[in-house]
């Protein structure tokens, strides 16, 4: 029994345990406790800093969330905006308020690692300054372009963990726009377009706004030229330019827009008479997030029909 013992113990070297154990560390993957730090800058360039990914996250906004769930973080969310309900499931998290005007008590009661706001508010207010004091980090995006809605999808993929998804999401997202792109390659002149951002009073997107890339990506002219992102317009500037496309969003800043048919003085408008117009989301076409993509897959066949039929 003894000869055997020792048997034993002579085939399991030094050398070979340490080999074992070794093994048995790789199979079982990296300790949670040795992730990486993570930071990005942000778009008021400020210095994001993580001790490891963010794991309980609080988006401030409702495009956030949605790249969240794209990019495979969804489950990192723990809690949501009164208005963030279109992503599945997420209507089951507790609501923290609006955007613009978030419940912080409860924002620090849930103990998240991270909040992501949009700039569209000012970040320095009292209620994002106690968030702050409290030691929670608060991310600030604003993205009016595609380009600014990509690198925050990379950004937000940091953040998360997840930034190989986030690039791949990317990667389609540019993909989508390029197939676009492509079938209106042959367009020779630009049709022009208003997009209604409110009926009363009159309001139209101008060139500050994502609107703005969604009507070019789409092969469309903007017919509004003012550099903000929305326009007070009157029907005279209206009539005079004559668009050859009207677009109507439809959600809370314009909320059941009344037939353009049936409006007073439209039907002196050449695209109205045509039928040259259409309703759109306002959370698809309006909310800078990834559905811009699907708000350009919708507009440019509907200016340029004849170039998408098979």
């Amino acid at each position: 029994m003894i000869e055997k013992t020792l048997r034993i113990r002579r085939f399991f070297t030094v050398p070979a345990v340490v080999a074992i154990l070794a093994a048995a560390v790789l199979a079982a993957g990296p300790s949670p406790s040795r992730a990486q730090p993570v930071q990005v800058t942000d778009d008021l360039g400020q210095q994001i800093s993580l001790p490891q990914p963010a794991s309980r996250i609080i988006p401030l906004y409702g495009a956030f969330s949605e790249i969240l769930y794209d990019i495979g973080a969804g489950d990192r969310i723990i809690a949501r905006t009164q208005a963030d309900t279109v992503v599945p499931g997420i209507k089951d998290l507790p609501s923290v308020g609006t955007h613009m005007r978030p419940n912080v008590e409860m924002i620090i009661g849930l103990r998240p690692d991270l909040v992501v706001m949009t700039a569209s508010r000012k970040a320095e207010t009292p209620e994002i300054s106690r968030v702050l004091d409290s030691g929670i980090p608060v991310a600030v995006f604003s993205p009016k372009s595609f380009g600014d809605i990509f690198s925050t999808v990379e950004r937000l993929g940091v953040l998360s963990g997840k930034q190989d998804k986030a690039s791949k999401f990317v990667a389609s997202l540019r993909q989508r726009l390029e197939a676009i792109r492509e079938q209106l390659a042959g367009i020779t002149k630009r049709r022009t377009v208003f997009f209604e951002v409110r009926a009363e009073p009159l309001t139209g997107a101008g060139q500050g706004s994502i609107v703005q890339d969604i009507i070019e990506a789409s092969g469309g002219e903007n017919i509004i030229k003012n550099e903000k992102p929305i326009v007070r317009y009157s029907l005279e500037e209206l009539l005079a330019r004559e668009p050859d496309f009207y677009v109507i969003q439809e959600g809370p800043m314009n909320k059941n827009p009344p037939d353009p048919t049936k409006r007073a003085h439209f039907d002196r408008l050449r695209c109205i008479r045509d039928g040259k117009f259409m309703f759109v989301d306002e959370l698809i076409f309006s909310r800078p997030g990834p559905r811009c993509v699907e708000a350009v897959e919708r507009l440019a066949p509907a200016l340029y029909p004849e170039m998408f039929r098979r």
